[in-house]
């Protein structure tokens, strides 16, 4: 009995994903191997692959159409490649819009003020190495800590990484691994007088008890400010004269997904349906007068370029980058 219920079931998978093409079999192997996927039984790897293939095709398709030129930007397999955009958007995500905003805390630049044509916060110092979030939806603390790091940097000299597991454990306004929201996690470490560092609290990646401890402090916080809902003028002065500043983008498409290099432009990109937090670092223009900003996001190295990719900056405020961007003050 229990091996015709194996039977069945593993034609109904068959039969479901029915376009697995054996000449992949080798690259299939191959992507398993260096991304160290294992699956739970036949079934589930039968279905993993068949979304693996779908988003090889889309892949392959995307970048025969970025050869004749007609995008700016390729697109890559990563270790993402067995999932589906929901399920990306479901596990890799975790930013929770807040219902309103405090106009008190608004970040108001100088209208005559002059901005250098690029920067670059990796090269100066201000920018810890990439890391991964998992599938905690944690987005939302990597985008603070990386904020509050520059600012670290900014007043003291020193770059640390500071604790993101410190938030998703103890921001009681926040949903931990459910979700959250940069300032709630800035008005934290302003009433808690301070953030551990990664060292002294690492990142587990789920939700745990507060164990905040004043030995580990590494980072204090006074008060934080937001940009202008979609003000992408106010978000680049905020970059050059601030340091890196906490954004929110739409993270849903397959395009994101797999971005590898480029300048990102999809104009399926939702500006007003933004569910993935990550960190603004820098800006520039490319030689053939193309603007973009440079993002920090927090999917591993395995994932867009060493972990970075460059969105378009000044087109109508691509993927919604400015609606929601904050910066902390220290």
């Amino acid at each position: 009995m229990l091996l015709c219920g194996f039977v069945v079931l593993f034609l109904a998978s068959a039969l479901a994903f029915p376009f697995q093409q054996e000449w992949l079999d080798s690259e299939w192997e191959n992507w398993k191997i260096t991304h160290r996927k294992q699956y739970n039984g036949l079934s589930e790897e039968i279905i993993r692959r068949s979304i693996w293939e779908k988003n090889l095709q889309l892949i392959e398709a995307h970048n025969r159409e970025f050869e004749l030129g007609i995008h700016t930007y390729e697109l890559g397999m990563n270790n993402l490649g067995d999932m589906t955009t929901e399920e990306v958007a479901e596990k890799l995500t975790g930013l929770q819009v807040p219902p309103f905003r405090d106009t008190n805390n608004t970040f108001i630049p100088d209208g005559d003020l002059q901005l250098p044509k690029s920067i670059d916060y990796r090269k100066l110092g201000y920018v810890t190495p990439v890391k991964n979030q998992g599938s905690c939806g944690s987005c939302w603390a990597f985008s603070s800590v990386g904020a509050l790091e520059g600012q670290l940097k900014k007043t003291t000299g020193t770059l640390r990484s500071l604790s993101p597991q410190n938030l998703v454990d103890c921001v009681t306004d926040n949903d931990g691994c459910g979700g959250g929201y940069m300032t709630n996690a800035f008005k934290y470490v302003s009433n808690n007088r301070g953030i551990d560092s990664e060292e002294s609290y690492p990142y587990v990646g789920q939700d745990e008890q507060c164990a905040y401890n004043k030995t580990g402090k590494a980072a204090t916080c006074k008060n934080y400010r937001e940009i202008p809902e979609g003000n992408e003028r106010a978000l680049q002065a905020a970059v050059a004269k601030v340091g890196p500043v906490s954004v929110g983008i739409d993270a849903t498409l397959y395009s994101f997904q797999f971005y590898k290099k480029g300048i990102y432009y999809d104009k399926n990109c939702n500006k007003d349906d933004i569910n993935h937090a990550v960190l603004a670092v820098g800006y520039g223009v490319t030689p053939k007068g193309k603007k973009y900003w440079i993002v920090k996001n927090s999917w591993g190295e395995d994932w867009g370029n060493k972990g970075y990719i460059l969105m378009a900056r000044n087109r109508n405020n691509f993927c919604g980058i400015a609606n929601l961007a904050s910066f902390p003050i220290m």
